[in-house]
C-alpha cells in the first residue's frame, strides 16, 4: 500500500475570481476584500491565489494582510495576469522596451507576493506566441521567452518562478503549449527555481495525459503548481474537479504523491449558474476523498499490472477504490 503517512495532503487554494459569481447568494461586497472573506468561508480551504496587478491595485497591502489574517487564509501563489498592452508579446514582444516592462512587472508580482509570505510565482503568457505562417522568428520568440523567466527568477532567487502553459487562446499557438516544450524552455534558462504549472484543462486542451505531464515534471523536480479543474478538452471549461475524468484525476494524485509533490494546489475553476462556495467545497471533497483513495492502492499488485502492460489487472487496482464523480 501506499502509505497514509507518504505524503501530507497539500495545501488547497481556490481562484478569487470565482468568488465573485452569485453575487445574490453573498450578503456583503465582492471586491477583493470581499472575495476574500466569501474564500474563508469554504471548509478546508487554507489559501488563494491573488492575481497582479488586477487583484492589488488600488487595494492597500494592510488591508490585504488584514482579511487574510481575518479569514484563517494565506497568499499561497501570485499570478501574474498581462494587460492588453501586452498584445504583441510580453517576454516575446518585438519592442525589447516592452520586453523589459513586462520583466519589471512580473519581478514586482514576485516582491508583492513575497511580502505577503507566497514563495510561489505562476506566469500565464497569456500573448507570447502567434496567429500567422511567418509571422514570427521562432528561435527568436524562444530566446526571448528564456530570456525572461531567466531575469525575473535571477531577480527573484527566493522565489519558484513558473510556467503556466496552454495550448492556445487568445493566440493561436504559444512559445510553450504543452509540459515537454514548457520543459525545454525551463531547462534553458539553467535556473533551479524555473518550473512549471500543469494547469489540467489547458493539459487536457493540448492533447496530454495530465497525469503523464505531470510525472514528467516531477521527475525533473520542476513540478511547482498544479491547477486543478477538469473539461471536455475542447476549450478552457474550468469544471468541477474529478467531474468529467474521474479516473483521470485519480491517476493525477497517484502521480503526485509518487513524486513527492510538496507544493499547494489550486482550484483553477470557473463556476457560473453555481454556488462558488459549494463548488469550491466540493473541489476540496473530490481532492480529499481521491487523495485517500490513492494511499489505499495496493502497490504491489499495481507495479505488477503495468509491468506487464495489463490494462485489466490495472483498473482492478484502483477500480476497487470506487473511484466515481465527486458529490
Amino acid at each position: 500500500m501506499m502509505g497514509e503517512d507518504t505524503l501530507t495532503e497539500p495545501i488547497l487554494a481556490s481562484r478569487l475570481n470565482s468568488m465573485a459569481s452569485r453575487p445574490d447568494l453573498w450578503n456583503g461586497n465582492l471586491d477583493i476584500i470581499g472575495r476574500i472573506r466569501r474564500a474563508g468561508t469554504v471548509p478546508g480551504l487554507g489559501a488563494v491565489d491573488l492575481n497582479f496587478p488586477q487583484h492589488v491595485d488600488g487595494v492597500g497591502e494592510d488591508a490585504i494582510r488584514a482579511v487574510l489574517t481575518e479569514s484563517g487564509l494565506q497568499v499561497s501563489a501570485m499570478n501574474l495576469r498581462f494587460e492588453r498592452r501586452f498584445s504583441a508579446g510580453a517576454f516575446t514582444n518585438p519592442d525589447p522596451g516592452i520586453r523589459n516592462e513586462a520583466i519589471q512587472l512580473t519581478i514586482e508580482a514576485g516582491l508583492y507576493g513575497s511580502r505577503l509570505g507566497a514563495r510561489h510565482l505562476i506566469v500565464w503568457p497569456a500573448y507570447d506566441g502567434y496567429d500567422y505562417p511567418f509571422q514570427v522568428d521562432y528561435r527568436a520568440l524562444h530566446r526571448h521567452a528564456v530570456e525572461g523567466f531567466a531575469a525575473v527568477a535571477d531577480a527573484l532567487p527566493d522565489v519558484l518562478v513558473s510556467l503556466e502553459y496552454k495550448p492556445l487562446e487568445p493566440r493561436r499557438f504559444y512559445v510553450a503549449h504543452d509540459m515537454a516544450t514548457s520543459l525545454l524552455l525551463v531547462r534553458d534558462t539553467g535556473l533551479e527555481n524555473v518550473g512549471v504549472t500543469l494547469d489540467v484543462a489547458h493539459s487536457l486542451m493540448a492533447g496530454e495525459n495530465p497525469a503523464q505531464a505531470a510525472s514528467r515534471a516531477l521527475s525533473e523536480k520542476r513540478l511547482f503548481g498544479l491547477h486543478l479543474n477538469d473539461g471536455y478538452g475542447r476549450a478552457d471549461d474550468g469544471l468541477l474537479v474529478g467531474s468529467i475524468h474521474p479516473l483521470n484525476t485519480l491517476e493525477l494524485m497517484y502521480e503526485l504523491r509518487r513524486g513527492d509533490y510538496q507544493e499547494h494546489i489550486y482550484f483553477d475553476t470557473f463556476p457560473v449558474n453555481e454556488d462558488p462556495v459549494e463548488e469550491a467545497t466540493r473541489n476540496v471533497a473530490a481532492v480529499r476523498r481521491l487523495w485517500n483513495a490513492v494511499s489505499r492502492i495496493d502497490e504491489e499488485v499495481l507495479a505488477d499490472a503495468k509491468a506487464r502492460h495489463d490494462a485489466f489487472a490495472a483498473l482492478d487496482a484502483v477500480q476497487r477504490e470506487e473511484v466515481r464523480s465527486p458529490s
